[in-house]
């Protein structure tokens, strides 16, 4: 069957089974949780094609896109799910973060701020914003977003984890092992990491 073919048969489907469009949605969710993202993109292309104003389908695209290393796709698609759906808050912080990525700082710092805007205790976003000033040397900045998003989630290890690269970039040993004693107990493998590289005798 060539892909012609293949995409009339998934129409007919769809036009005789209204669930089908749901099934193929959630098998793509499926793909993309078990890292088959090749699989996940030809699902989610077909779902797109069929409703292509469906927001969680763009984004869902979007995140493929963007474990694939496509910036330029998942930022299309991330815009695209903002302007059908204002307040999808995971996509403000993916579109912030693929647009650092590509090199457009000022833009991410505006499109984090707005995810903020919408819910400003949304703290997955305050990481995001934390490594942007990191990278930009804004460190003071950096460092207030990720003590934001330790006072909205204290065990959640991501912004631990955050936190701590910023006393490794500042050369504060003592503030790193504070933060990977607090790991231990969050996330015992990514405290590992940390503790094999600085903390840890070979």
């Amino acid at each position: 069957m060539n892909a012609e073919q293949e995409k009339e048969q998934r129409a007919t489907a769809l036009l005789q089974d209204p669930d089908h469009y749901l099934k193929q949605y959630d098998l793509a969710l499926s793909c993309l949780d078990m890292q088959q993202n090749s699989e996940a993109l030809e699902l989610l292309d077909w779902c797109i094609e069929a409703q292509r104003r469906d927001p969680a389908a763009l984004y869902a695209r979007a995140v493929t896109n963007l474990a694939l290393g496509a910036y330029r796709k998942s930022a299309c698609d991330l815009m695209k799910t903002i302007v059908l759906d204002p307040g999808f808050l995971q996509a403000y912080k993916h579109l912030g973060f693929v647009q650092f990525m590509l090199g457009k700082e000022e833009a991410a710092l505006k499109t984090l701020q707005k995810g903020i805007a919408i819910d400003p205790d949304y703290a997955d976003i305050y990481c995001v914003l934390g490594d942007a000033y990191l990278d930009l040397g804004e460190y003071d900045k950096a460092k207030e977003a990720f003590d934001k998003a330790l006072d909205l989630e204290p065990d959640n290890p991501e912004p631990h984890s955050k936190i701590a690269m910023y006393y490794l970039s500042r050369g504060d040993m003592k503030g790193l092992k504070r933060e990977y004693e607090i790991l231990k107990t969050l996330d015992a493998a990514l405290a590992g990491q940390i503790g094999t590289l600085f903390f840890e005798a070979p």
